[in-house]
């Protein structure tokens, strides 16, 4: 966690120095909003389109959601198209279209690991309008779902979900840079879905609304033997350490799953999408004869040169059956 970070969290006194800069950045968010989103659906748009998003800054499980999402429209007989910004990736060109076969550090982490977990047609390119563009030319889809991009205006959308991290919430409720908030608490009474990812820390009256999810820690599978040992069942031997590698937006929310188990617990953070080379393990010392744990979304870009005490956590998403009933009948009705 940065020093701004920290006193975003600590809600730090001296921050009230950045007040003017915040209320700057708020109102061109508000204009930017104002000049490029348009409400009338495009005539060529025939599928509805759902933005998941968040109005923070760190992660927040928008992605675990939208993988859940999808693959409970394909359960519904829905074929749901992505389109992703693909943060992290650097493609030679774009729209890019992303499936098991493609490069991780050309398509960024989420993108490939939504692909292989839902199976769906996946798009990235840092404009998601044109990202929709190429998925709708190219593939045989009757719902579009885009992984973040509230903010990405330009990006004309029928629904939008906002997840929310239970425990950070919105901090001190400031906008960058005073607060981490990409726009203000406001534009939550214009969505049509909150989801709460966790417990809340303490009541809101905006989130009096929302739905609840959780992710629930299933398995740690291994990344060069694909072994799946019970997250619950104590994994590994006793005085074993923990070695827990992460390239998250909120790293916290992981490494507290993992202290629910009975092992000394070391972490390892790296910036949000790092790519991971091998190097980034030999350089800080990680021993190669304790267990070394990570999230699936950063085991992908360590498959090649992983070893045999490389684990992933392998979670559950639950969520609240009024929500998705709720969001596929909204949805048919678009």
């Amino acid at each position: 966690m940065s020093f701004l970070e920290r006193a975003w969290h600590k809600r730090a006194g001296w921050l009230i120095l950045l007040w003017p800069a915040s209320m700057l950045f708020q109102a061109l968010t508000k204009i930017r909003r104002a000049t490029q989103q348009s409400k009338e659906r495009p005539a060529d748009l025939t599928v509805p389109v759902i933005v998941i998003g968040n109005i923070s800054l760190g992660g927040t499980g928008k992605t675990p959601l939208l993988i859940t999402l999808s693959q409970e429209l394909q359960k519904q007989g829905f074929k749901p198209g992505i389109i992703s910004r693909g943060y992290g990736g650097e493609a030679p060109s774009y729209p890019l279209a992303v499936n098991a076969d493609s490069d991780v550090r050309q398509s960024g982490d989420e993108a490939f690991l939504i692909a292989g977990k839902t199976g769906c047609p996946v798009y990235v390119d840092p404009d998601r309008t044109a990202a929709l563009h190429a998925l709708l030319a190219n593939e045989d889809v009757d719902v579009v779902l885009s992984d973040d991009g509230l903010q990405h205006y330009k990006l004309y959308r029928d629904l939008e979900i906002v997840v929310v991290d239970g425990q950070r919430l919105f901090s001190n409720g400031f906008c960058m840079p005073a607060g981490p908030l990409r726009e203000s608490m406001r534009r939550l009474n214009e969505v049509q879905y909150i989801v709460v990812n966790g417990e809340s820390t303490r009541e809101i009256p905006q989130l009096a609304r929302a739905s609840k999810m959780q992710l629930e820690p299933r398995f740690l599978v291994n990344l060069v033997s694909g072994e799946k040992r019970p997250f619950a069942a104590a994994p590994f031997n006793m005085g074993n350490k923990l070695q827990a590698v992460s390239a998250l937006g909120n790293p916290q929310r992981f490494y507290a799953l993992l202290e629910r188990l009975p092992y000394q617990l070391e972490t390892f953070s790296f910036p949000d999408h790092h790519n991971f080379t091998a190097a980034d393990f030999e350089q800080l010392g990680i021993d190669e004869h304790q267990p070394v744990v990570m999230t699936e979304k950063d085991a992908v870009k360590c498959r090649q040169f992983a070893k045999n005490n490389f684990w992933y956590l392998s979670v559950e998403v639950n969520l609240e059956s009024q929500f998705v009933e709720r969001l596929i009948e909204d949805i048919r009705q678009v």
